[in-house]
């Protein structure tokens, strides 16, 4: 069982994207049959011990249309009504004075 447990979950592309306080992974993986899912995980780290915690969907093929419809939707929705100032976190860190970020223990 062992075997095709690992067969089961053989990773084919991985993105990581870090997003201020949490980091999303998009791992696309494949079945035994060679079927690719995909896993979308948010990794935050909890205040009160430090610990990662992670939570984990799984989105199957036949799904992408009918999930991207409803999250195009949402965020459609959140636009509309709302402003909505999207960060890039990796280019803010090289063009922000760090004294505006006391006690910054991150190291990248």
């Amino acid at each position: 069982m062992g075997e095709f447990d690992n067969k089961e979950r053989e990773e084919v592309f991985s993105k990581k994207v870090r997003a201020g306080k949490r980091t999303y992974f998009f791992d696309v993986k494949a079945t035994r049959s060679g079927d690719y899912y995909l896993t979308l995980t948010e990794s935050k780290k909890r205040l009160e011990d430090g610990q990662f915690v992670k939570h984990k969907i799984f989105l199957y093929k036949e799904d992408f249309e009918k999930f991207t419809e409803g999250l195009n939707e949402s965020v459609d929705y959140i636009k509309n009504h709302q402003d909505v100032v999207e960060k890039r976190y990796e280019y803010a860190e090289h063009s922000e004075p760090q004294a505006n970020k006391p006690n910054d223990d991150f190291s990248f």
